[in-house]
Order: structure tokens, then sequence, then C-alpha cells
């Protein structure tokens, strides 16, 4: 099987089934990734399409010490940002660290998703907690990314990675406690999030 890296390659230098293997190898991912932040289908598909084009046009520099997955996600939220901060009246304030999804999207509290169903619960609480965080706990619980693909995707020091998500994991429990569920169930939930990415992925897995 060809790498990541030799496929971009062949893409680049004009084999356009190189870089429709490369898209079908990654697309469930990317999904994933935007489907967490946009609704809509059609802006999150989009975005998936501007993120690939993005590398193909080597949009950041790919480099050689990160995986192609690491560098595809940096893009990816890279490409978030901006369509995020195009529908905002003032763009230059948006500190994606502090604000969330919820707040950007002007989503309120009676929008929740179904409750008697924990797996979307969940999902909505991590819309609104700050972004930055938002992303820290599915890159590393949901896709497995290691603490240095994070902290190379966030553009942090790796070092804060672990407070990071300390900070994400106690965002996520208020969330999901502001939303009605139990606190029982919400500390079971966060304690565990390894154990809920696959229901979680279920939630926004492609259609």
């Amino acid at each position: 099987m060809d790498s990541d890296e030799a496929l971009l390659e062949a893409w680049r230098a004009g084999d356009r089934p190189a870089g429709e293997t490369l898209l079908r190898r990654h697309f469930d991912a990317l999904l994933r990734f935007f489907r967490g932040k946009v609704v809509d289908r059609a802006r999150v598909e989009d975005l998936v399409q501007r993120t690939m084009l993005a590398t193909f046009r080597g949009r950041g520099g790919f480099r050689s010490d990160a995986s192609f997955r690491t560098w595809l996600y940096t893009i990816a939220r890279n490409e978030l940002y901006h369509e995020l901060r195009r529908t905002q009246r003032n763009p230059e304030l948006v500190d994606f660290a502090e604000v969330s999804i919820a707040v950007l999207s002007g989503v309120g509290p009676s929008t929740a998703v179904d409750k008697l169903q924990a797996a979307r619960l969940l999902l909505e609480a991590l819309r609104r907690i700050p972004l930055e965080l938002q992303i820290a706990i599915e890159l590393t619980y949901w896709e497995g990314l290691s603490a240095t693909d994070v902290a190379c995707v966030l553009d942090i020091p790796p070092g804060t990675v672990k407070s990071r998500l300390r900070r994400a994991r106690e965002a996520l429990e208020a969330a999901m406690l502001a939303l009605g569920s139990a606190p029982g169930d919400v500390h079971e939930t966060v304690e565990n999030l390894e154990g809920w990415a696959a229901r979680v992925r279920d939630v926004v897995r492609p259609e």
C-alpha cells in the first residue's frame, strides 16, 4: 500500500487517481472532525474539499518530523478557523481558546440533541466548550493522536497538552451538567472518554 506521502507526491505530479485514493483514505476522519463543529452538511463537505486542496497546494508546509495525518488535521483546523472567522462580525477578536462552537454558531440551550442518547449529549456538550479544548479531546480520544501530534495541530508546546486536556475534561463535565445529565453519568462519561470514542464516532459517521 502506498504511503500518504507517496500518494501526495504522485497527486502533485499529475496522478489524479492518487489524489482520489488519498481523499478516500482520510475522508471519514475529516468528516468527523468537521461534523462535530459545523451543522450544515454542504459546508462540511466543502471544508473537507478545501482541506484536501490545501494539502495539494502545500499550504502550511509538510514537516518531515510530523506525520501526514497530523499535518492534515493542522490544515483542517486552519480551514475551520478561517470559515468560522468569516461568519463573525469582529473576526479579529475571536479567540478559539476561549469561545465554543455553540457561541460562534448562535446555538442556544434549547437546541440540545436528543438527551436520551448519551453519545449525542456528549457531542452536544463538546460543542459548548472552547473550540481548542474540543479539538484536543477529539484528536486525543476519538482519533488516537499522541500528545506531540495534538500539540502540533494546535500549535502549542507539547508540555501543555496534558493541562489542556485536564481543562477540557473539566469544561466538558460542566457542559454536560448544564445540559441536564445526571452527575453520576457525567463523571462516568468524562472518566471513560476513550470508551465513549466509538459511540461518538457512530453519531458523526458519514451518512
